[in-house]
């Protein structure tokens, strides 16, 4: 007579496939964990910063008894620290006294695709701030780009980075000059770019209450364009 007692071994197989069985059954069977797929980078958003002169070029002398090539520098290097902390990639044309021709500018520029450029002037003349856009007529984009034209495919778009400007530095109270004008290193820019020429600060009776090198001055200037550029950037990534 056959025995019916199931030897150990055998209970412990049984047992070992009857929770494999059960483990693997579609009601109990946990759901895969949901993969988000990451979220795409922002595109890098470089603002170049251009001191005019420098080196052999000094630029004009100002009233102050400063070389207009001293006085862009140190602008430019209030309003990178400014950006740079707003989370802007941040390219200078120059970070000491150097000569730096235009057609240099202009091949930074468009070297690392900006996607704002202000070249920096300084000036006794008249008050506020000057906005210069290129005088070049708009046209169209083409496949290999033109030097010396190269802002006419993009001065619509830098006149829209003007209007930008304006607006920002009328609301903190400073005057605005706005100009079109051939532009050397602009014009052969592939990229929305504005020239700045800093002016003092006047009253009514054209007095100068703020020179160009004053660094309160320089500090309201600068956070006014600042502030416009998080516009600027803002806008730009909008669908």
């Amino acid at each position: 007579m056959r025995s019916t007692n199931m030897s150990f071994g055998g209970r412990l197989l049984l047992g070992v496939f009857g929770l494999l069985a059960v483990a693997g059954s579609p009601a109990t069977a946990q759901a895969p964990l949901e993969m988000k797929a990451p979220a795409a980078p922002q595109p890098r958003f470089v603002v170049v910063l251009d001191a005019a002169h420098g080196g052999d070029d000094l630029g004009g002398h100002l009233a102050s008894g400063q070389i207009e090539k001293a006085v862009t520098l140190a602008f430019s290097v209030k309003l990178r620290s400014l950006l740079s902390a707003r989370g802007f990639q941040v390219v200078t044309t120059r970070e000491s006294d150097i000569t730096v021709t235009p057609d240099h500018r202009a091949e930074i520029a468009n070297r690392v695709q900006a996607r704002a450029c202000l070249s920096l002037h300084v000036t006794d003349s008249g008050s506020g701030v000057h906005l210069f856009a290129s005088s070049l007529a708009p046209a169209e984009s083409a496949r290999f780009v033109p030097w010396k034209t190269a802002q006419a495919a993009w001065v619509t778009r830098s006149l829209a980075l003007t209007g930008a400007l304006n607006s920002t530095l009328q609301q903190a109270g400073i005057g605005v000059t706005l100009a079109r004008t051939a532009l050397p290193g602009v014009d052969s820019m592939s990229c929305p770019a504005v020239a700045i020429e800093l002016a003092p600060e006047r009253d009514a009776t054209h007095t100068v209450k703020s020179a160009t090198d004053d660094p309160a001055y320089q500090s309201r200037v600068a956070e006014a364009l600042a502030a416009a550029l998080l516009v600027w950037r803002t806008e730009a990534h909008q669908p």
